[in-house]
């Protein structure tokens, strides 16, 4: 074995050692396995919010507003047309609650178009109230709901682009007509069952 290759050898045991080394929890932090009910629900909404918005933006509001080649409609299954944000967001958490992976989502809102998205639990409206109030800030509770706890976090929904705005301002059915782009116009409830 020439140098160069004892030298790569000796390069690449001493990186695998550093990986196992470092990969390895403290031996007191096995105990502890598992994550903090916020970090979960701050990390799923992360992926929620993002999905919602690219959904919005690059298909909503590019193929309504910019290039105006197929409308979105609350009535999409019985004509041409995209299903509305909060159509598409409802239809995930439907799905995760099916698959019972232990937590649940929904989007909510002092200003409901649909009376199904009206908070319906003091935390609920404590949380909607708190991030429409508070830019940029979180809602974080604990609730006890048919005999289970629950922490709760509650996070802004925002008009992230012309389309929410026009359709919530001009639906026939909203308490509210004002919005503006970056408007609160409700929020995402997210719970994760914590202890009995």
């Amino acid at each position: 074995m020439n140098a160069v290759n004892r030298s790569l050898l000796l390069a690449t045991c001493v990186v695998s050692l550093t990986l196992t080394t470092a990969c390895q929890p403290p031996a007191e932090a096995s105990a502890n396995v598992g994550i903090e009910p916020r970090v979960m629900a701050d990390a799923l909404h992360a992926v929620m919010e993002s999905d919602r918005t690219v959904y919005t933006r690059n298909v909503v509001n590019r193929l309504t507003k910019d290039q105006q080649v197929i409308k979105a409609s609350e009535h999409w299954k019985d004509e041409p047309a995209l299903p509305l944000p909060a159509q598409m967001f409802r239809m995930g958490a439907e799905m995760v609650a099916e698959k019972d992976v232990g937590f649940s989502y929904s989007l909510l809102s002092m200003w409901p178009i649909n009376k199904q998205n009206t908070p319906r639990t003091d935390v609920e409206k404590a949380g909607l109230q708190f991030v429409a109030d508070n830019k940029g800030q979180n809602f974080y509770a604990e609730e006890s709901l048919g005999g289970q706890k629950y922490f709760t976090a509650v996070y802004a929904d925002t008009a992230v682009a012309p389309a929410c705005v026009s359709c919530h301002n001009e639906h026939k059915d909203t308490p509210k007509t004002d919005f503006e782009l970056g408007d609160v116009m409700g929020g995402v409830v997210l719970r994760i069952p914590v202890g009995s």
